[in-house]
């Protein structure tokens, strides 16, 4: 059941960061970014195992890096744009960090 909240717990931040990061740019992307890590940790915090933050770490991978590539319609939600490219090298510069945070 970890397993289960944990991919949806990661697939939800991943979902917030995209829909956050281009609201009032810089603060949308530093907010984005700090829930990102304060969410992968927290799980990490919650259930003391590395591996459930590198699942959820992947989750958060998978959903924006989906948000990257064009939509059904030719639509991005995470454009080239500096705050977009900011979001996904950032992004996995956080996650890197919240997994090896330690609990």
């Amino acid at each position: 059941m970890r397993v289960i909240y944990t991919v949806f717990i990661g697939a939800a931040l991943g979902l917030g960061s995209v829909l956050l990061h281009s609201t009032l740019p810089p603060f949308g992307l530093i907010l984005s970014l700090c829930a990102t890590c304060a969410g992968i940790w927290s799980i990490g915090r919650l259930w003391g195992s590395r591996n459930l933050r590198i699942l959820a770490s992947f989750a958060w991978i998978a959903v924006v890096l989906r948000a990257g590539f064009p939509g059904v319609s030719d639509e991005y939600l995470i454009e080239g744009s500096a705050v977009g490219v900011s979001l996904i090298n950032g992004g996995f510069l956080i996650l890197v960090l919240s997994v090896l945070l330690p609990a």
